[in-house]
């Protein structure tokens, strides 16, 4: 191509993106050549300086970004109607709970009416017991939404500590309930990320702190803490039991959260964790008699080499815990408590054709529960005799089973799948019998009789069998017709097992609802986590891209009519699905998404999220980062889907700067004529439990989607 034909293709293309932009009136962006060289590479970020969030610039860019696409939102005829329809399904659900604790014969939970914005706490004398309201949240900070993210109760039952928090923050302010008279303590704790647990006494409890206070501040998830807080005492005064501080010689690096507790199952021993997102354990333990004589003289009880992931339960003389080693797929092994030895552990449950997903501790026995990705089981082994028997479950789904009685075999099971609600069991676990739990949340909706699920697998683009779940109406035309939204992860080893949500209704308007499970996940194992990993992270989206290719194959949709979602992690995902083929999907969310993986180590949340990501002071690991970032691949005129980045003012985990960059760069590319948006939401973190806010944001979410995908409902006028 002659020099006068690329510039008259690059003036078209920058006169394409001019008219874009003037279409839409997107908010004015400028751009800052900022370089960085990293091995002899050098690249370059154009919106660094949108990640200064107090800057008043940037703040001022975000909310015109905001009212922008709050304006159009507005227009969507069916957004409303959505908020409406998944609010009247909520109000026809039984109360929902959760948390479900036992202390000193009392029954400590979390209840949800249906319809109700948020939970409150409860208890019982006993498990049939009266029910009395503990704490109801929404008396506590007049015009504020708060939600209780945690609570322990005491092993006396007398007393429960609580974490508040509001607008999706995340941090908590920690208070103390008196159970006999439903009154605060006067002691306020903030910010934390929550209680880790009570003292054998019932005096005082564990729990996380920083040196910082300052939740924005890019060093409030350094150099965590675990405090103990004797009730009745100053807060000021709260010991530094366990730190890197406390503990130079332990090595505990800036990013490793420290946590230090008893656990009543396990009353011998203190116990120690340092936790990254690394899935690989590290804990130390020591005599619990350790507690009144600090410093502790700690003890390994494992390191991240031993590779023990997804459950350690103390039983007797022994330790128990799931390991990948040689095991790809998972099993479970046992040491010595007194030496513990997990290079030379015994194994007791070999690995299995399904993987392990956790483990469970009763009075007598531990409860294993597996998955394929899509249907769990059960296994119960007795450590007495090292006898093994399945469980023959009440249902199929995905299970979760709580043992919240140590003291005896009495568990509950928690049972879905993507159309069925959850439903409560209480398992005896000396039988393996079910019955209908006293907490039992069953029903069913109308029309949802009309809806299937179907799980297949889909070549990879190296031929690896892809798993994807298919939510539809049976009466689907199989012509291209439909739109559909797909959703991935595929991060942090997390499978994304089946589960209900009154959002899944959309798909009783024709809608395609699909799930990928791409690598990066679990659902077949410790394998299927490392494919998508750093250096081999690329598999994530393309498997992706393989299951929209395989919806467009099949005439579930077309690629006009196909709108893609990522997560948090899932981010990566999306925003790398759509730069490598733009072609495939008619619009994309990016919601609180990682879409500039170059720039996360520089973060608050970014230092521990090295393990999973890498870092660019590494050579290889840079490489790989730069593969991952959604920011860094958007190029100028290219016909890019319909894209909304969602960001979350408070949200600590992504910064809402993350989607932020990669909807100015898309905004500053594409020639599509298609729309390119920045919700944030300032009442909003991560995530949040207030169904309000939470319907609301999804509701604008799918509008976008299937008004950018021709939905005929979701149609503004013209």
């Amino acid at each position: 191509m002659s020099l006068m034909k690329r510039f008259a293709c690059l003036a078209v293309a920058l006169l394409l993106a001019v008219s874009s932009r003037a279409q839409w009136n997107y908010p004015s962006t400028r751009t800052v050549e900022v370089k960085d060289t990293y091995f002899g590479k050098t690249y370059t970020d154009s919106y660094r300086w949108l990640e200064n969030l107090k800057d008043r610039e940037v703040e001022g860019w975000f909310k015109a970004q905001a009212e922008l696409t709050d304006g159009l939102l507005a227009k969507i005829p069916g957004k409303d109607d959505l908020v409406r329809e998944w609010m009247a399904m909520d109000k026809l659900q039984p109360a929902r709970y959760t948390s479900i604790k036992y202390e000193n014969g009392r029954v400590f939970y979390k209840k949800t009416l249906g319809g109700e914005n948020v939970g409150k706490i409860y208890f019982r004398e006993g498990w049939t017991g009266q029910e009395k309201l503990l704490f109801d949240p929404g008396t506590y900070k007049a015009g504020v939404t708060t939600t209780v993210e945690s609570f322990i109760p005491a092993l006396d039952g007398r007393h429960v500590v609580m974490g508040f928090s509001s607008g999706g923050a995340e941090f908590s302010e920690l208070r103390v309930i008196d159970v006999d008279r439903a009154t605060l303590l006067p002691e306020s704790i903030y910010p934390s990320y929550g209680p880790i647990g009570w003292t054998p006494d019932s005096q005082g409890f564990f729990y996380d702190a920083g040196k910082v206070t300052d939740i924005k501040s890019l060093e409030i998830e350094l150099n965590r803490k675990t405090r103990i807080h004797v009730l009745g005492t100053a807060v000021a005064a709260d010991v530094d039991f366990f730190s890197n501080e406390s503990y130079p010689g332990l090595g505990i690096t800036p990013k490793e959260f420290p946590s230090a507790y008893i656990d009543e199952s396990t009353p011998e021993y203190l116990l120690a964790q340092l936790s990254t997102v690394q899935n690989e354990m590290r804990m130390l333990y020591a005599p619990a008699a350790a507690l009144q004589h600090p410093p502790v003289k700690w003890q390994v009880l494992c390191e991240p080499t031993d590779n023990l992931v997804r459950g350690l339960e103390f039983f007797g003389d022994h330790v128990y815990a799931v390991t990948h080693e040689n095991a790809p797929r998972y099993k479970l092994v046992r040491t010595s408590v007194a030496h513990p030895d997990w290079k030379h552990a015994e194994t007791v449950l070999p690995e299995a054709a399904d993987s392990i997903q956790s483990v469970t501790k009763s009075k007598n026995f531990l409860f294993i529960v597996y998955s394929n990705g899509v249907v769990c089981r059960v296994v119960k082994l007795d450590p007495s005799t090292g006898k093994s028997s399945e469980l023959q479950l009440p249902g199929s789904g995905t299970v979760l089973i709580s043992c919240p009685d140590w003291w005896t075999d009495r568990c509950i099971v928690y049972l879905t799948s993507w159309i069925s609600p959850t439903t409560l069991y209480d398992c005896d676990g000396a039988t393996g019998t079910f019955a209908k739990s006293i907490f039992n949340t069953a029903i069913s909706y109308p029309g949802y009789e009309n809806l299937v699920t179907e799980e297949v697998e889909v070549p990879g683009h190296d031929g690896v069998m892809i798993p994807l779940s298919i939510i539809h109406r049976k009466d689907l035309p199989m012509d291209g017709s439909s739109c559909c939204i797909l959703e991935g992860y595929g991060a942090y080893g997390v499978s994304y097992k089946p589960g209900f949500t009154v959002r899944s209704s959309i798909a009783l308007r024709g809608v395609v609802v699909a799930y990928a499970h791409p690598r990066g996940g679990s659902e077949k194992g410790e394998a299927w986590y490392r494919a998508g990993y750093k250096t081999t992270k690329p598999n994530t989206w393309k498997d992706f891209i393989s299951c929209a290719e395989y919806l467009v194959k099949r005439g579930y949709t077309s690629p006009a009519k196909l709108g893609g979602t990522g997560t948090s992690a899932g981010g990566i995902l999306i925003s790398r699905a759509i730069t490598d083929r733009p072609d495939l999907f008619g619009a994309a969310v990016c919601n609180v998404g990682c879409a500039n993986a170059m720039r996360l180590e520089f973060s608050s949340n970014g230092p521990p999220n090295i393990p999973e990501f890498g870092t660019v002071t590494d050579a290889t690991e840079c490489l790989a980062l730069y593969e991952m970032d959604g920011v860094q691949h958007v190029r100028a005129g290219v016909k890019y889907p319909a894209v909304m980045g969602v960001g979350g003012w408070n949200d600590p985990r992504v910064p809402v700067w993350q989607p932020g960059k990669f909807v100015a760069a898309v905004q500053g590319a594409s020639t599509s004529g298609k729309a390119v948006l920045m919700k944030v939401n300032y009442d909003n973190g991560h995530f949040t439990e207030d169904k309000a806010v939470t319907f609301g944001n999804f509701a604008g979410q799918f509008a976008f989607l299937l008004w950018q995908t021709g939905h005929k409902d979701f149609q503004p006028a013209k």
